[in-house]
């Protein structure tokens, strides 16, 4: 995290893979990365280093730099990990968004007890699919048993 870089360099790095061979941004990039800044709510950032981000702010900042590469399909690992209530909020806003846009939005995600009030549809996996398909229909105890066996404790007892 002592890497010499502004969260606005950040996420105009998002813009790179359009770019081609020995371009530089120029100000369509920017452009693309400054409404991306906008869209996740930091732009008051954009010229502080990345080294005095909070897990929050640097979580918002990747999810800019993501948007920042203009992609249909968006690969998320954990995006809510180590993030206070508000950027949770803000990058779930934001992840609705992109899906009423119609992108697809794959994410993997540890917490369960946030499942049904994220996602519009749950795929369980444990060595081989358990189950795939809307929330409600697929996050049961059955289908959570399955998955996870007896390592499962949920609203702070077993499932």
């Amino acid at each position: 995290w002592d890497f010499p870089t502004t969260v606005s360099d950040v996420v105009l790095m998002g813009t790179y893979g359009q770019l081609g061979w020995f371009r530089r941004p120029g100000h369509k990039e920017r452009d693309v990365a400054a409404a991306a800044l906008e869209r996740v709510g930091i732009t008051h950032l954009a010229e502080r280093p990345i080294s005095q981000l909070s897990g929050g702010e640097r979580q918002r900042t990747f999810l800019a730099r993501l948007l920042a590469q203009q992609s249909d399909l968006l690969l998320l690992d954990e995006p809510f990990a180590g993030v206070d209530a508000a950027s949770q909020e803000a990058i779930t806003s934001v992840l609705h968004g992109l899906r009423d846009e119609g992108r697809t939005i794959v994410i993997v995600h540890h917490d369960l007890s946030k499942v049904p009030h994220y996602f519009d549809q749950v795929l369980l996996v444990n060595r081989e699919v358990i189950a795939f398909g809307p929330t409600k229909e697929t996050f049961t105890e059955a289908n959570l048993k399955e998955a996870y066996g007896n390592r499962l404790f949920f609203n702070g007892g077993d499932l």
